[in-house]
């Protein structure tokens, strides 16, 4: 399976080091929504949308106006999901199937740009967001989303429990990852060569996979704020450490935002 590695989405908020951890406090951060785009053996799948082609001419109406003005997105249509499938060559008409961690406006905010795609997730969120959770942006799937949803049951997989193959899709799982939102999931993919997996936001920034782990102050303050269920994230992050810990041959994660593991894994897809 080729795996394309898509940045859909740069962000900008205020804080500089504090939430990017590279030098320079009075500058604006920078992070990346960070998407994947699978060549399978039946058509192409995401893994995640970033915000979506709206965003670009109307980021306030699409993604709110203090979520516009706090992290201050990009508004380029090049970095758009489907506008960089188009770039590698192929037609955003045949993403089939999209696997999405959780329903975040950023993360989730592209599926209107795929109709046609049937779109999974993990049961827990798709109920959290149909209790009408303001956290999630209603106009974002007024279209009609073709949601194919997973219940908390499956495999063991590097010890994590109830993991699910997607239907349709050999060698791509979701991975339970509860703790920033309810039924917040990693995606795992096999590649050929190794696993794949898109932990989403169950941790931001790439040093809070290290023995003694680290996060800037502003970025984990956000990481707190943002949170569903504080035991379970925090559980869930020990967990991931240990799986990097001790499968680093067999396992590749990265966290959605964190620039360092985008530029890291497109590299190496590259060489």
């Amino acid at each position: 399976m080729r795996v394309h590695h898509l940045n859909c989405g740069t962000l900008h908020p205020l804080g500089g080091r504090l939430v990017d951890g590279r030098p320079g406090l009075f500058r604006r951060a920078t992070l990346v929504c960070h998407c994947l785009l699978l060549e399978t053996g039946t058509g192409l799948a995401l893994v995640e949308t970033g915000m979506g082609s709206p965003a670009v001419a109307d980021p306030a109406g699409w993604l709110g106006t203090r979520f516009a003005r706090l992290i201050n997105p990009a508004t380029d249509a090049a970095e758009t999901a489907v506008a960089q499938i188009r770039t590698l060559g192929f037609d955003p008409a045949d993403v089939r199937d999209i696997a999405v961690t959780h329903l975040d406006l950023d993360h989730a905010g592209g599926l209107v740009d795929f109709p046609q795609a049937r779109v999974h997730v993990y049961g827990a969120e798709l109920a959290a967001f149909r209790t009408g959770n303001p956290r999630y942006r209603d106009v974002q799937f007024r279209h009609g989303p073709q949601w194919v949803s997973y219940p908390d049951a499956g495999d063991d997989w590097f010890g994590f429990s109830a993991v699910r193959e997607l239907d349709g899709l050999p060698g791509v799982a979701l991975v339970p990852l509860a703790g920033h939102t309810a039924g917040h999931a990693g995606v795992a993919v096999d590649t050929g060569n190794g696993w794949l997996l898109n932990a989403g936001d169950a941790y931001f920034f790439h040093e809070q996979m290290d023995a003694e782990p680290h996060c800037p102050p502003v970025l984990a303050m956000f990481e707190r704020r943002m949170q569903t269920l504080p035991g379970p994230r925090r559980e869930n992050q020990r967990r991931l450490r240990e799986l990097h810990r001790d499968h680093p041959d067999e396992v590749s994660m990265f966290a959605s935002h964190d620039p360092t593991g985008f530029t890291r894994l497109s590299e190496r897809s590259k060489a």
